[in-house]
């Protein structure tokens, strides 16, 4: 690809940086990922590091980038739980949520002012929950058949680990909720665009000038599809080029891993 093909991704002013196979996997830093966010901020431009992972804090993930050598601080890190916590503090003020999660998101969704309860919930709240427990399947499942609103924070089905192993994820605990009520939930987290949309208010940068990055298609990818905004597949975790020529919707660029994108950015 020329150099006048290169114009949409050297217009962006922020990049959207997915994290599980694009820039680290399990504690494996890809060669060259750190020197590729250096080379964001020396050509001027933003990053926000963006996860659909609600297992964690914001906070966590500041201190788990730095620990793998990443700059990063929090103005940085935009999790699926900050944008569902923003989502129920903005759509249902004074309600009772009924959590679903880690203790990490449940501090999330607090720090935006969210009540949170099992008692004549008004809404049930899942994210990816790494200390699932049968008790809070039973209240959920209680409160949905009443009539509760089902948000969650994300809609992917497992989380990558190393030796291409994986966790149940956000996606499948939502799935067993509508197998036993018969309601599905509204997702927060990538594809929808609300978390880019959030996040273009609180930067000033029209969706047109972000690119998001990522190694998942249904996810990283259709998040900028859906926004309006560029995007960037790398091959260095669960995409293939085979997935590529197979899906409908093509990313505006598919690279061998952000390495390379770091080559081009002008």
């Amino acid at each position: 690809m020329g150099l006048k093909g290169m114009d949409k991704l050297n217009e962006c002013r922020l990049f959207l940086l997915d994290m599980d196979g694009t820039l680290y996997l399990g504690d494996e830093v890809f060669d060259g990922a750190i020197d590729f966010i250096h080379k964001i901020s020396d050509t001027g431009r933003k990053y926000i590091y963006l996860t659909n992972n609600s297992s964690r804090a914001g906070v966590d993930y500041v201190g788990r980038l730095r620990r793998l050598g990443f700059p990063c601080e929090m103005e940085n890190v935009f999790t699926s739980g900050m944008a569902t916590g923003i989502y129920l503090r903005d759509n249902f003020p004074g309600k009772t949520v009924c959590p679903v999660g880690t203790r990490a998101f449940i501090a999330e969704l607090e720090s935006y002012g969210v009540k949170l309860g099992t008692v004549d919930a008004d809404v049930v709240c899942v994210g990816f929950d790494t200390e699932l427990t049968y008790d809070k399947l039973d209240n959920a499942v209680k409160f949905l058949r009443r009539g509760a609103a089902f948000i969650a924070a994300n809609p992917d089905w497992v989380c990558p680990m190393p030796q291409k192993e994986v966790l149940p994820d956000c996606g499948s605990i939502c799935a067993l909720l509508t197998a036993a009520t018969g309601v599905k939930p509204m997702f927060i987290g990538k594809p929808d665009r609300q978390m880019v949309d959030i996040i273009s208010k609180q930067t000033g940068i029209p969706n047109s000038r972000i690119c998001c990055v990522g190694d998942r298609l249904y996810t990283d990818i259709a998040v900028a599809q859906n926004a309006g905004a560029v995007s960037v597949c790398v091959l260095s975790g669960e995409t293939s080029m085979e997935m590529v020529n197979e899906a409908g919707a093509k990313p505006d660029y598919v690279l061998k891993d952000v390495k390379e994108l770091a080559g081009l950015l002008r």
